[in-house]
């Protein structure tokens, strides 16, 4: 059993250090990405029930605090330098990932908390994301009801037809739906492969848009987004440690659908800016990777009931 727990513990700094490594042929396998997140949250979501997905205190205090703290960065930030201040907010503004719940899952956190949230999260921002943006960013070219769909089409697919196609297993079949609940590992494994993906994709994405006039600008949004990535993990989970499941806090605040970041500041904000989410994309997965390696390390354990309070 240790030797096993040693091996999943390896493949997470592996998976880190190989995407580094080989980033210049992910643009080969860039596109299996969704179809991983997709697989990883059916078998997470088979966990749920439709009944468990109720929005509470949790969910509309969480939402306000993440509003509010993106606002406040950026006010704090902007000033002294616009292009690194939009690209700081982009990281804390910007809805919880799609594949949150798989995390949180692994953890022992709840899932449905999780999953509750990133359904409000993503529906608030794709509401108010183009007002917001079109108001500070640099390139604000898109109608409302562009932005709308754009965001919506991002995101969508993925929230929301894992979650539909779990449901109806449970319902129709019963047999097959219990199979999948009992092979949850499947997800860490998933989990691997994808952080191989995204971290060789993010290397890439880097060296790309690298140039030595705005090297400065550069390495400081690398070091903002590593503060943003920080800040709202502990913030997270200070939050949800009122309620008694820090690890849900953590991952709803700290684990950002990246991808959507880098579209938007792209779409709206100085090209530069999209580094921030580009490097957010590399620090959140570390501390996910840390904090998967030390629950196997230490032997923590949560049963699925706890998982789904």
């Amino acid at each position: 059993m240790k030797a096993l727990l040693h091996k999943k513990s390896l493949m997470l700094p592996i998976a880190l250090i190989g995407g580094a490594v080989f980033h210049q042929w992910m643009g080969y396998v860039t596109f299996l990405s969704p179809y991983l997140i997709f697989v990883m949250l059916f078998i997470t979501y088979c966990k749920l029930r439709l009944s468990d997905l109720r929005l509470g205190k949790f969910e509309w205090g969480l939402l306000i605090l993440q509003l509010c703290l993106s606002a406040a960065v950026y006010a704090l930030t902007a000033p002294f330098n616009h292009v690194v201040g939009e690209g700081i907010f982009i990281c804390i503004f910007v809805p919880t990932a799609t594949a949150a719940p798989v995390i949180t899952s692994m953890l022992g956190g709840s899932i449905s908390r999780v999953a509750t949230y990133s359904l409000l999260c993503n529906l608030v921002i794709a509401v108010i994301g183009p007002i917001v943006l079109a108001a500070i960013g640099d390139n604000a070219d898109m109608t409302f009801i562009q932005s709308f769909l754009l965001i919506l089409r991002q995101v969508a697919p993925l929230l929301i037809l894992p979650l539909l196609l779990a449901l109806l297993f449970r319902r129709l079949l019963p047999r097959l739906h219990s199979y999948v609940v009992q092979r949850q590992q499947l997800s860490f494994y998933l989990w691997a492969i994808s952080l191989f993906i995204i971290v060789g994709s993010c290397v890439s994405f880097a060296i790309k848009n690298w140039t030595p006039q705005n090297n400065i600008s550069m390495i400081l949004l690398c070091i903002g987004a590593l503060a943003a990535c920080i800040i709202q993990f502990y913030i997270g989970r200070r939050y949800g440690a009122a309620f008694q499941d820090p690890v849900a806090g953590g991952q709803s605040l700290m684990q950002k659908n990246t991808v959507l970041a880098v579209w938007l500041a792209l779409a709206y904000m100085n090209p530069i800016a999209s580094v921030a989410p580009a490097a957010y994309i590399a620090w959140q997965n570390i501390i996910n990777s840390w904090q998967l390696i030390n629950r196997d390390r230490f032997g923590n354990k949560s049963s699925d009931d706890d998982a789904q309070k």
